[in-house]
């Protein structure tokens, strides 16, 4: 079963100064944090704080191509927490065909944003999520948890907006 979120955020681990973006859903009631790359937390935050680049970044490209294609990004979906790695599909309709393509999560989310496409995450995922115990896995930059738990707890609206790029 899959459950709409948004972007909350975007974050800075204070452990390992590795962007975080923060998904919740509708409810507020779940969050996800999912660490990212910098150039792919700097091009989903451009979106969020609609800044406009003199010339397209990755992702704008993309977007520029889908539109001149007349494709449409249906949804993303997190779809799998595998070896403390995230997977996600877009899923796309192009001239009355839909089909589903492998993505990170960071771009797939960067994608949705610029399209407008809702982010939706397995229910499963969310759940691996919160009883993985994250820790360094050879070039995995991740915490524990509870620890996370407390950095997230301890968050306000104002942190979300300190990211820059």
């Amino acid at each position: 079963m899959m459950k709409e979120m948004r972007v909350a955020g975007i974050t800075v681990d204070p452990f390992t100064n590795t962007p975080i973006v923060i998904l919740k859903d509708i409810e507020e009631n779940e969050a996800l944090p999912i660490w990212i790359g910098l150039l792919e937390a700097s091009s989903i935050a451009t979106v969020i704080e609609n800044i406009q680049t003199p010339r397209p970044m990755t992702h704008d490209l993309l977007k520029n191509i889908l539109d001149r294609l007349e494709a449409e990004v249906v949804k993303i979906e997190v779809n799998n927490l595998k070896d403390h790695t995230f997977y996600a599909l877009l899923h796309v309709k192009a001239r009355d065909e839909k089909f589903t393509i492998d993505s990170r999560p960071s771009d797939a989310i960067a994608i949705a944003l610029r399209t407008g496409a809702p982010i939706f995450v397995a229910e499963s995922v969310i759940k691996k999520a919160t009883k993985t115990d994250f820790q360094q896995k050879g070039d995995k930059v991740v915490t524990e948890s509870t620890d996370l738990e407390d950095l997230l707890e301890g968050l306000s609206q104002e942190d979300f907006g300190n990211y820059k790029m």
